[in-house]
C-alpha cells in the first residue's frame, strides 16, 4: 500500500491557518488564495490521516490533534532556529521596538518587566516621532495612535492615551512649547503662537523644565501622573485623546520572542496610570 507523503509546505501553510485563526487572514499573510488553502488542508488531513479542522459556515475551528500539531511544530522551528544561527551569533534574539518619546521613556522605566530576566532577549528601543516601516522590518513591534491598515500588520488595541497640562505647583503661568510635528505640539502651536517663553525641540526637554518649575507642559496623563510633585493644570485636553495600538508583522506575531514581548508589554500598559 502507498503511503501518502506529508508536504512540508503544507505545514507551514497548516502553521499560518492555525496562527491566523482561519483561511481569509491566512490567504493574506501567505499570498495563497483562501480556496487553495482549503484544498491543501484537506489534502493535509488525508495525509495524516488526521482531522484538524472542524469546517462551519462561519469558517475553521482547530481540533485537538490540529493544536497538539502546532505545538509540535512550534518545536520544530525553534529547533530549526537555533540550528541555522551563526556561529557566534547570540543566544538572545533580537527585538527592536518603535515608539514616541513619551512611550519610551515608560517602557525604559519598566524594563525589567518587559525584558523578563537575564539572558531572555534583547531590547533595542527606538525613539521616534515618525512612524517606522514595520512591513520592510525597519522594528519588529511599534506603538501607533491607530488600527494597521495594512492587511500584512496585526495590531492588539490598548488603553486611551489622554493629555493635560502639567507643572510645578510654584511654577510662573507661562507655557513651554515643543518645536515638533507631534499632535500635542501641533496644538500648543494654535493656542499660543509665537508667544511662549520658552521652545525645545525634544519633548522630553519639556518635561525637565516643568519639573524644574519653569513653566508648564503639555504632557500624557500616564507620563505626568508618575512625576511627584507636577500638577495638572485644568483637566484633560479632549482633542489630543487617541487610541494606542500594539503593531507587529503578521509573519512575525508568533515567534517566541515577540509573542512574550508583546505579552509583557500588553501587561505594562494594563497597569500605567
Amino acid at each position: 500500500m502507498n503511503e501518502k507523503k506529508v508536504s512540508w509546505d503544507d505545514l507551514h501553510l497548516f502553521l499560518a491557518v492555525a496562527r491566523a485563526g482561519g483561511l481569509s487572514p491566512a490567504a493574506r499573510s501567505t499570498g495563497r488564495s483562501a480556496a487553495t488553502l482549503g484544498r491543501r488542508m484537506l489534502a493535509l488531513e488525508r495525509a495524516m490521516g488526521r482531522e484538524l479542522f472542524v469546517r462551519h459556515e462561519r469558517g475553521y475551528e482547530m481540533t485537538a490533534e490540529a493544536r497538539d500539531l502546532e505545538r509540535e511544530l512550534d518545536e520544530v522551528e525553534n529547533r530549526i532556529a537555533r540550528i541555522s544561527r551563526p556561529e557566534g551569533a547570540s543566544a538572545r534574539p533580537l527585538v527592536k521596538i518603535s515608539a514616541g518619546t513619551w512611550t519610551t521613556l515608560l517602557l525604559l522605566d519598566r524594563f525589567d518587566e518587559i525584558a523578563g530576566g537575564p539572558g531572555n532577549i534583547r531590547l533595542r528601543f527606538v525613539s521616534a516621532e515618525t512612524t517606522l516601516d514595520i512591513a520592510r522590518r525597519e522594528v519588529v513591534i511599534g506603538f501607533r495612535n491607530r488600527r494597521p491598515e495594512d492587511p500584512a500588520l496585526a495590531g492588539r488595541k490598548l488603553a486611551m492615551v489622554e493629555f493635560a497640562a502639567y507643572a510645578m505647583p510654584d511654577s510662573p503661568d507661562r507655557w513651554i512649547k515643543v518645536v515638533a510635528e507631534t499632535p500635542s505640539a501641533q496644538w500648543l502651536d494654535r493656542r499660543i503662537g509665537a508667544n511662549a517663553v520658552c521652545e525645545v525641540a525634544s519633548p522630553r526637554n519639556s518635561l525637565d523644565l516643568a519639573l524644574a518649575g519653569k513653566g508648564i507642559a503639555v504632557l500624557p496623563t500616564f507620563i505626568g501622573s508618575r512625576h511627584a510633585g507636577l500638577v495638572q493644570r485644568g483637566g484633560t485636553i479632549s482633542e489630543l485623546a487617541h487610541e494606542q495600538w500594539l503593531v507587529t508583522h503578521q509573519d512575525d506575531r508568533h515567534l517566541p520572542e515577540v509573542r512574550r514581548t508583546i505579552d509583557r508589554l500588553v501587561r505594562v500598559f494594563s497597569r500605567r496610570p
